[in-house]
């Protein structure tokens, strides 16, 4: 009993010394020991963490961490814990580079992005109407790299208009679309519309100036949503899948056979959706439709008798 009195009254005394009342002590004493504990927390986090940073040797960002972590011990951590924890026991988390050529479409040109007015009404039963257009990467050969910019009619599925590139420079997008209106100019409907995801080539203003100039409507899809221009998506899947692209060992080469393969597409390529012909069949037999219905003979106008 005495020492806890003696203890007591030396709190008192050292609280009257400090000017501080015993409350806050006994406040000050619980949150240390709070602070030790979650410091204590920290520690054993980070050795999770920087065991599966180091895991395979290889740098690795806070979201491969998280992953990895999952996966060994069965926790889910917190982003933010572990690029808070990152950042306080100096874990450097490696940052991709921005690509160049991107960067530099971004800085010479305005960003304009335009609404989603297709919204997936693809199938809109005339030709040349609602065209779709994007970039797919062509892997060849032994992990080289070439660009396909291809604008596609929604309703015949025909592709209309190609290029191929060994860079992302706007010029063969540009280009694609100066192949389109030599083709097809006056065969393009009086409504005709273009529409593309949100990429730096279609936000250009080079890219949209040409459009408007020939009166084409540009349609965007949203932000990140892939759907938004799933038919064209589905012809770079389907090219991707039918031609061998490895054994093209040069970009000349590789070029000739996806300018060799689209010909085949369009013209000995019967699709079960276009009721098993070919784009290039189903494009004219809706010419040959929409011509006749032009062709109908128009109804005599009933002539007024006065008596």
């Amino acid at each position: 009993m005495s020492i806890k009195r003696n203890n007591n009254l030396n709190i008192d005394y050292m609280c009257k010394l400090a000017e501080v009342s015993r409350s806050g002590y006994y406040s000050y004493v619980k949150r240390r020991s709070v602070l030790t504990t979650k410091e204590l927390q920290d520690q054993l986090d980070f050795v999770m963490i920087k065991d599966a940073y180091d895991y395979k040797g290889w740098k690795k960002g806070a979201r491969q961490i998280k992953m990895r972590i999952k996966r060994k011990y069965g926790i889910t951590m917190n982003l933010k814990k572990i690029r808070r924890l990152m950042k306080k026991y100096d874990l450097v988390c490696p940052i991709r580079k921005i690509n160049p050529i991107k960067a530099k479409l971004r800085e010479s040109q305005s960003h304009r992005v335009y609404e989603n007015i297709l919204s997936r009404n693809f199938g809109q039963g005339v030709a040349k109407k609602v065209l779709l257009t994007d970039i797919t990467y062509i892997t060849y050969g032994y992990g080289k790299r070439a660009y396909l910019s291809v604008i596609k009619d929604a309703t015949t599925k025909m592709i209309l208009a190609y290029r191929i590139s060994l860079s992302l420079d706007l010029t063969f997008v540009i280009e694609t679309v100066k192949m389109l209106l030599e083709n097809y100019k006056g065969e393009l409907d009086m409504n005709v519309m273009i529409h593309s995801d949100q990429g730096c080539h279609y936000t250009s203003i080079e890219y949209q100036d040409l459009l408007k100039e020939h009166g084409i409507i540009q349609s965007m899809s949203r932000k990140g949503n892939c759907w938004d221009n799933a038919p064209q998506e589905s012809f770079f899947a389907i090219l991707k899948t039918e031609m061998d692209l490895r054994k093209y060992n040069s970009f000349e080469k590789v070029a000739l056979a996806i300018v060799d393969y689209i010909g085949y597409y369009n013209s000995d390529r019967p699709q079960l959706k276009l009721n098993q012909m070919t784009p290039r069949e189903y494009d004219e037999y809706l010419s040959i439709k929409f011509t006749r219905k032009l062709m109908l003979p128009v109804p005599a106008v009933p002539q007024v008798i006065y008596l």
